[in-house]
């Protein structure tokens, strides 16, 4: 009898009946329609917001809306005592300090009409730009002091006066000149000699012998 109850008792062992879990299985079919619920609402209604956000932050025109919408800051008119403007202008080794009035277009440079300080035509047109762009030819006197550097520095010089002196006294035409790179001054300038070169790239003439 023993041997007969260690032979069945093997047998249960080596082949064990299935349990059937019927309690768990209820909670897992129920949790996987609500799984595909939740990834179906993940995936549309964040696209679906994200799309609806950038729909309302772009405006008809195509411009962002989006931040706050900063408007532009007038400066305060710059004047003396006499009612003049003014503004010191450079361009490579020329200083230029300029006075500028509203009067009938006369432009003085150093006690003299510019039209003898300034002989060549292009050098008073350089001086003019700025009324030019700003149509305020003839509608202003300017005072000009200048030294240093040549004719075609001075005339750049008197023109970067001119400019920031007409932004000082009308600023409302400041964003009308800066386009035209007139406030900024010209950085380039003469580039340095070199030892052993007879300027900054000439180098001397080459002798075999």
């Amino acid at each position: 009898m023993a041997d007969k109850k260690s032979l069945s008792d093997l047998g249960e062992l080596t082949n064990p009946k299935p349990e059937t879990p019927a309690v768990a299985e209820a909670p897992a079919a129920e949790a996987a329609p609500a799984a595909a619920d939740s990834s179906e609402t993940a995936s549309t209604s964040p696209a679906g917001d994200g799309r609806r956000g950038r729909e309302e932050a772009v405006s008809d025109h195509g411009v962002s809306t989006q931040g706050p919408q900063i408007a532009a800051v007038l400066r305060e008119q710059q004047l003396d005592k006499h009612g003049r403007a003014y503004a010191t202008g450079r361009r490579k080794d020329a200083v230029a300090r300029v006075w500028l009035k509203p009067g009938s277009g006369k432009i003085i440079v150093n006690g003299r009409e510019q039209d003898v300080y300034f002989a060549r035509p292009t050098l008073r047109l350089i001086i003019n730009q700025v009324f030019d762009i700003t149509d305020r030819r003839g509608q202003y006197d300017v005072e000009v002091t200048v030294k240093g550097g040549g004719l075609s520095g001075q005339a750049g010089a008197v023109r970067h006066g001119i400019s920031t002196a007409l932004t000082r006294y009308e600023p409302a035409l400041r964003t009308t000149v800066k386009r035209e790179g007139f406030l900024t001054r010209d950085p380039r300038v003469v580039e340095r000699k070199k030892y052993g070169r007879a300027k900054a790239r000439r180098s001397f003439q080459f002798s075999k012998r």
